[in-house]
């Protein structure tokens, strides 16, 4: 398992398995079809043969694999042990502290920033981040004010809902946002991310048509004084 995971790594690294160098072949086999192994060697090579021509190789795909092999040889023998003997402890126990600490911070930072720019402009109201005391005892990432009233939203991952725990993690949510509505006014809404395309989109977007319930309920409760 070990020398397979160093293997798909380093091929993987130095392209070794790109189309440029070994053909395109899920297109390839989707074409050939093949009933058995060697219906597929042959049909494999067969294609290699001729896409070498083409690049200007002069060599038998035999020999043109064999090559290729011999390349991720020196690469892991030679410039892999090379990497790994210069890493110290130091860089070791480095890396995992900002693994853990740092990167998670600003995944997490970007993911409520996209989320948070989403927001802001379906609502069109100003949305400002939750000061650091509210968040800590309300949970709620951002705050939308509406006159002397304020809205609470929370980010999460869609993830989120599948959690161990999620049931005693909803009871201190609700505690914490029946407190928020108790000394602000107005709802927590708990806004869900998920990622699509490499971005984070509104998981649940129906939660904008309550916000903008509660912003026009707040409003009213504001121009009658209550």
């Amino acid at each position: 398992m070990a020398k397979e995971w160093v293997l798909n790594m380093a091929t993987n690294r130095w392209g070794l398995n790109k189309k440029r160098r070994v053909g395109p072949v899920s297109a390839w086999i989707r074409e050939v079809a093949p009933r058995s192994l060697q219906e597929w060697e042959t049909a494999y090579y067969a294609r290699l043969e001729q896409m070498l021509a083409e690049q200007g190789i002069h060599q038998s795909p035999q020999a043109y694999l064999r090559e290729l092999g011999e390349r991720l040889f020196v690469k892991i023998t030679e410039v892999l042990r090379a990497e790994v003997e210069d890493i110290t402890l130091e860089e070791c126990v480095a890396y995992i502290r900002n693994l853990v600490l740092r990167r998670t911070f600003e995944g997490y930072q970007r993911e409520i920033e996209t989320i948070y720019g989403q927001l802001r402009q379906l609502l069109g109201v100003p949305i400002e981040p939750a000061p650091d005391d509210i968040d800590r005892r309300y949970q709620v990432d951002f705050l939308i004010p509406v006159g002397a009233y304020q809205i609470g939203v929370q980010i999460k991952p869609l993830s989120y809902e599948h959690a161990p725990e999620i049931h005693a993690w909803r009871q201190r949510m609700a505690k914490a946002h029946r407190s928020f509505k108790r000394r602000f006014g107005g709802q927590v809404f708990i806004v869900f991310s998920r990622r699509e395309c490499r971005r984070k989109i509104i998981a649940n977007p129906e939660v904008v048509t309550a916000i903008q319930a509660e912003i026009h309920h707040l409003r009213q409760r504001a121009e009658e004084g209550g």
